[in-house]
């Protein structure tokens, strides 16, 4: 019998929770997160599906970008880290990739990086996250620059992050609009960018001219305490094993390493084969329940590498060996995880 884990990704929910964003900000250029391997959905499903219906894919650094050429990906490309040394820069240009720059290293590197051809840039500002970005008062001055550069396109995108977006009432959010909405920028063919997941649902004065959508694409909700059904997601990644063994314990017997779970009762133990070494959080919270049957059941004692255990005492089906077992996807939130 093979063992059967394995990751489900639905690229119809993905093109359904693209149609949900175009909800939430109709007439604004959408660029899709790809960063980190989608989101950990894989580029090799994505990228297919989501190519020419974004207004650009969004990546950390420029190995994500040539990996999604590979992959035969046409739309815009924008290394929101922009390079991490000057000569990447021949490259971004060989690819009319687009590229973010947030500190003075990367300005020199450009300027000092004659192009021959023109690449879009996106200036980044620090408007109260410090973590990356000019501050406001050095931004006209780097936008004059750029302006003056021959191998710069005129069109520069203006971008900030939230830092408190998923705290809807926090007046960190309506600062940070402020200072944003109160730079002093040069030139005629400014865009602006600022509205994460978060921002795109709860804060609709700040979509501009392009949003950037990331954990909600996948269907999770950028809210604590909410999942993306709450906002009409549909979950991209479905997680699912199966149960490999059945035991039957008498009351007192302990599972699992260091005996930290008990049974109060006569119990029905399955183990199902996956662990933290499939990806699987070992430190889950108490009684968090996967769903076999079509019922919840909860994990008992702890999460081993391939195996975690489940209590189906209470289980009014019946299971058997091989049954399917949804770690999280549509039964089970993967917020509630």
């Amino acid at each position: 019998m093979t063992r059967l884990t394995y990751i489900d990704i639905d690229t119809s929910a993905l093109l359904h929770n693209l149609k949900r964003i175009r909800d939430f900000a109709p007439t604004q250029k959408i660029i899709g997160m790809v960063k980190a391997n989608a989101y950990g959905c894989g580029l090799s499903a994505v990228i297919p599906s989501l190519d020419g219906q974004v207004g650009g894919f969004g990546v950390a650094c420029l190995e994500e970008a040539l990996a999604i050429r590979a992959l035969g990906g046409r739309s815009e490309c924008i290394l929101f880290e922009g390079v991490f040394m000057p000569e990447e820069y021949s490259v971004v240009a060989a690819n009319q990739f687009q590229c973010v720059i947030h500190q003075i290293e990367q300005l020199q590197w450009l300027l000092a990086t004659p192009l021959p051809q023109k690449i879009k840039i996106w200036v980044k500002v620090d408007t109260g996250m410090h973590r990356l970005g000019f501050l406001p008062e050095k931004v006209y001055d780097v936008m004059n620059v750029l302006l003056n550069c021959p191998w710069v396109d005129k069109e520069v995108v203006v971008t900030t992050h939230f830092a408190c977006a998923d705290e809807v009432d926090n007046p960190a959010n309506q600062a940070q609009l402020h200072a944003f909405h109160t730079l002093n920028l040069p030139g005629e063919q400014v865009k602006r960018s600022l509205a994460n997941s978060a921002a795109i649902i709860a804060l609709p004065e700040s979509h501009e001219d392009i949003v950037r959508a990331g954990i909600m694409l996948y269907g999770v909700a950028p809210f604590p305490g909410k999942t993306g059904r709450d906002f009409g997601l549909k979950p991209v990644m479905r997680f699912y094993s199966m149960v490999s063994a059945i035991h039957h314990y008498p009351a007192g017997a302990r599972v699992g390493y260091g005996g930290t779970w008990q049974a109060a009762q006569d119990s029905v133990i399955a183990v199902v084969a996956v662990g933290y070494g499939d990806g699987y959080p070992r430190h889950i919270a108490v009684n968090t329940p996967v769903c076999v049957q079509g019922e919840y059941v909860p994990i008992v004692g702890r999460v081993s590498m391939d195996m975690l255990t489940i209590d189906l005492t209470a289980c009014k089906k019946e299971v058997t060996i091989g049954d399917r077992v949804e770690l999280w996807g549509e039964s089970i939130p993967i917020e509630h995880i």
